[in-house]
């Protein structure tokens, strides 16, 4: 009898226990270059706001666009201006943070920059081999990413590689690039060949790859801030007018602060303060 009580009692106080610590859980979904930000923001938040657990996965600003309109995430994630088509009045954008998107190279390659146009030309499968651009007798490896990336999106929308079909905007990437889902994956391919290009948000560049400067100016944040670089774009944070959680919108507004953003700037990217 005495260990049914003894049971019983270690019964009730861990399920005291799990009440108190139950927490909210804040669902962000989108951007595969949001992700790494809003990570950070998350685990940041989370220290001090013991009573929630962040979500964050980055399966492409499409996806994110999505499951902000059908509710199926608190937060959608988009590193791209959003289409008129997925624009609604109910949908509501908030910038919490600026990117440049970096064409990159091996390192072993000694170009150290390109025209927006020979970008462009390269990426229509124009030009094919790297001596048609200063470079070494070598075919161009190019390689972009899935259709459902926001890179990808603000990508062709900067660099005018759209084309119209039977009246329908669509890619006028080359078919024959090679395909990465993601930064990392795009990043490994560029590293571990010579001859192949890519493009990545700013805030992931690392030894591992060269920013080229385009039309002359370096990628670089400063060259975002002035307006110099324009291959940039805005990390958008999505939800539905009226949707979000107290603890949502507690969330949301802390991106905008001085300590989120400086966290921002301390990421490579750039605040919007």
């Amino acid at each position: 009898m005495k260990k049914t009580v003894i049971g019983a009692i270690a019964l009730l106080g861990a399920m005291a226990v799990t009440s108190v610590s139950a927490k909210e859980t804040i669902s962000a979904v989108g951007s595969s270059s949001v992700t790494p930000l809003m990570e950070v923001f998350s685990e940041t938040y989370m220290k001090s706001n013991s009573n929630v657990f962040i979500e964050v996965q980055g399966p492409g600003s499409s996806a994110g666009v999505k499951a902000a309109k059908n509710g199926s995430a608190d937060l959608g994630m988009s590193s791209r201006n959003l289409k008129a088509s997925e624009k609604e009045p109910s949908l509501k954008e908030e910038v919490i943070a600026r990117d440049g998107i970096a064409v990159v190279v091996n390192p072993k390659n000694k170009l150290s920059g390109l025209t927006g146009e020979q970008v462009t030309a390269i990426y229509k499968g124009e030009i094919t081999n790297w001596k048609d651009v200063g470079g070494a007798d070598k075919p161009i490896v190019a390689i972009t990413r899935d259709t459902a990336s926001g890179t990808r999106g603000a990508f062709e929308d900067i660099m005018s590689l759209k084309k119209k079909v039977s009246g329908k905007k669509v890619s006028a990437i080359s078919q024959r690039a090679q395909v990465a889902n993601g930064n990392g994956a795009l990043k490994t391919m560029v590293a571990s060949n010579p001859y192949a290009i890519g493009y990545i948000s700013l805030g992931t560049v690392d030894s591992s790859v060269n920013a080229l400067a385009i039309d002359g100016t370096a990628a670089s944040v400063d060259n975002v801030k002035n307006g110099s670089y324009k291959v940039a774009r805005p990390f958008l944070v999505l939800y539905k007018e009226g949707k979000p959680s107290a603890e949502t919108k507690k969330f949301l507004d802390w991106m905008l602060t001085p300590e989120a953003q400086a966290l921002v700037d301390q990421k490579g990217y750039i605040s919007v303060n």
